[in-house]
């Protein structure tokens, strides 16, 4: 049978075949509910993924956009009666689309500005650093009040919006390498520093180092730069993708660890397909399937643990937010509302179309903006109409994302900063 992929990693055919067209994805699938066009459904994509396969449509242009359009939020995958692997699907046919689809010069230049910088933490900071300097010198109220932003390609706005509140001293503030508890050691774990979870959220890295200390964890951060590839497989760079997951293997490695810990939802899912991403590689297959089989997102450990740190009691009223990556790609959906019950007085309420991705899927919000400016506003509306003191997720991109939407007076955290309070007896907001 003639394709119109080429021969490298194709999707498998069982896998295409898994699907009967029966449409229970559509309700959840995010570019669905915004369009409403079949072609972009899940159910709509698996059909072009198949007529590629049998040579029937090319690997082109138009197919290239409705591909580019998903963003791999994967909650078609939990509705989905049949069990079909869409992830695999997607993941399969993005580096096709990468390797076989001519990309405009704009395009092009465009998301080699966004991978030359964010994967990049050194990068990333000096970037901070200046976008500190148009905040608090007035030039970016000045833009905006002359009505320059909106002159700006939508790109260039999505990337202006998402710039975050952070400090020069937040900047420049180091994770220690190695916290040891104050008691017996329970695990020798590893936390995953990040690329924009260690410039914009420091903070969210050292509650996680101090309430895995708290529950008996000798705690180690690896100063490597090192970033752990999720933004390249997720966006098809596949080659990119596979050498920085090596590099992470191999840096973790050196610490001899009984857990690895990520507190980003899309680190995490990625850290956990090592062994899949690279299960033909004869010189690492084994090695990445032992790594993988030590990640654990910090509420799934959290859960895992018995906990050994008394909470105080935080009055407050919370608004949860279920990040893709966690809640889908990881099935991670129950442990880090037990987690933050946990904490005693705290309220805990769910949203309306919880399964609905708020648009950051990583780099979406800056190549897709017009769809994750609907997306993000949706998802605001949501979380707002719960009244709460304090909105929760875990995800450095939905935390970006959200903040952009939702009410200035309510506040943004991971769930591990109300944990960390809770331990500390201090005030999270």
């Amino acid at each position: 049978m003639s394709t119109s992929y080429d021969a490298h990693h194709p999707p498998r055919r069982d896998v295409l075949d898994e699907c009967v067209h029966c449409g229970f994805c559509l309700p959840t699938c995010p570019t669905y509910a915004v369009t409403g066009l079949e072609t972009e459904s899940p159910r709509g994509r698996i059909y072009m993924m198949d007529l590629a396969a049998r040579g029937e449509i090319g690997v082109d242009e138009a197919f290239g956009e409705h591909i580019d359009s998903c963003l791999g939020c994967l909650a078609c995958v939990t509705a989905c009666p049949s069990g079909v692997q869409y992830d695999k699907l997607i993941e399969s046919v993005r580096p096709q689309v990468e390797r076989n689809v001519p990309r405009t010069r704009a395009d092009t230049l465009f998301r080699g500005l966004v991978f030359a910088l964010f994967p990049h933490p050194g990068r990333l900071r000096v970037a901070a650093l200046g976008g500190i300097v148009y905040q608090r010198t007035g030039l970016r109220a000045l833009v905006h009040r002359l009505g320059l932003i909106d002159r700006l390609p939508a790109r260039l706005r999505a990337l202006e919006s998402l710039l975050p509140p952070v400090t020069v001293r937040a900047l420049f503030t180091r994770t220690p390498e190695r916290t040891r508890p104050s008691g017996p050691v329970r695990l020798r774990v590893g936390l995953l520093a990040g690329c924009a979870q260690r410039v914009f959220f420091g903070d969210v890295n050292a509650a996680t180092v101090r309430v895995l200390a708290a529950e008996g964890c000798d705690v180690l951060v690896p100063r490597d730069r090192q970033c752990c590839g999720a933004l390249s497989v997720h966006a098809g760079r596949e080659e990119e993708g596979l050498a920085r997951a090596r590099a992470t293997i191999e840096m973790f490695e050196r610490y001899r660890l009984d857990v690895v810990v990520a507190n980003v939802a899309g680190c995490g899912s990625t850290l956990k397909e090592y062994a899949d991403l690279l299960a033909d590689d004869p010189a690492w297959a084994e090695r990445a399937k032992a790594f993988s089989a030590k990640v654990r997102d910090i509420s799934e450990l959290l859960a895992e643990l018995t906990p050994r740190a008394p909470r105080h009691p935080i009055s407050t009223r919370v608004a949860y937010h279920d990040a893709c990556h966690l809640s889908n790609a990881q099935k991670i959906r129950s442990q880090p509302r037990a987690v933050l019950r946990s904490i005693p007085d705290l309220q805990l309420h769910d949203i309306a179309e919880a399964e609905l991705c708020c648009g950051s899927a990583g780099i979406y919000n800056l190549v897709e903006p017009e769809t994750a400016e609907e997306l993000g506003r949706r998802k605001a509306k949501h979380l707002e109409a719960v009244t709460p003191d304090v909105v929760v997720t875990a995800n450095a991109g939905c935390l970006l994302q959200i903040r952009r939407f939702l009410d200035t007076g309510i506040p943004l955290l991971h769930p591990v900063q109300l944990v960390d309070a809770s331990i500390r007896g201090v005030d999270p907001l």
